[in-house]
């Protein structure tokens, strides 16, 4: 019995090594591992967000700055005859001179700008093959039935034309949604791949963020409030926005 205590008692400083081999493997590069015990939250040790509004009363969003970094990526392809969910913002930020017809679709109607007014997963007042882009940022969140969403994108859209959307992957409820129409989604990557493959030919799948923009998001931190260094890092476990670019052949 003694000999099986000592195995035992020798053992427990490898099992110990063991899990920091482990955890120092699982940080970002060049970061220091905090030992257990000794993390300080700051400002952060709160029960209750900074800001509750999507930091709107502190400056930009970090999902913005994602989003944003996504459409202009991809500006050259917001051209020609383009719709837009909820207002045209981005449609004249992004697609500027090359855009020849601009429309905005909300779900209700009397809201400013709006030109359509149509539920997306049953769309019947929206022409076919009518669009050259469609831009639906955070918008399938709120809407149950998503595959409903996405073929009538792909009707609506023209051959050759490309939908841009973007979609939580890690975000608060939003509240003023929630109890209107309801926040339903919260996507994945390969969520967003399999959602769109079946309907398009040409689909690929972007995931935005790190522990530290999420974290910042999630307490209503602003962009301005984290360097460019933290913004850019992407960590694929961590998606705070997923964004796709969906093109019709």
């Amino acid at each position: 019995m003694r000999c099986r205590i000592r195995r035992v008692t020798r053992a427990l400083p490898a099992v110990r090594r063991w899990r920091y081999r482990i955890a120092r493997r699982v940080q970002a590069p060049r970061e220091r591992w905090i030992p257990p015990g000794s993390v300080d939250f700051g400002a952060l040790r709160r029960t209750t967000p900074i800001s509750p509004f999507f930091a709107r009363d502190r400056g930009s969003a970090i999902d913005r700055y994602y989003i944003e970094e996504f459409l202009g990526g991809f500006s050259q392809l917001i051209s020609g005859r383009v719709l837009e969910v909820g207002g045209d913002d981005y449609t004249r930020q992004f697609g500027g001179a090359r855009v020849t017809e601009s429309h905005v679709l909300h779900v209700e109607p009397g809201h400013p700008g709006t030109t359509l007014v149509a539920d997306l997963t049953d769309a019947p007042e929206l022409p076919d093959e009518a669009f050259d882009c469609v831009i639906c940022t955070q918008t399938l969140q709120f809407i149950y039935d998503t595959a409903a969403v996405v073929r009538t994108l792909e009707r609506v859209l023209a051959p050759g034309g490309t939908v841009l959307a973007t979609f939580a992957g890690i975000s608060q409820i939003s509240r003023y949604d929630m109890d209107r129409w309801g926040d339903y989604w919260r996507i994945t990557s390969r969520a967003a791949q399999r959602l769109f493959e079946p309907r398009f030919g040409d689909v690929s799948v972007r995931g935005y963020g790190n522990v530290l923009a999420c974290v910042a998001f999630l307490h209503g931190v602003s962009v301005s409030e984290l360097t460019q260094a933290e913004l850019s890092y992407r960590d694929r476990d961590y998606e705070l926005i997923v964004a796709v670019r969906a093109g019709k052949p």
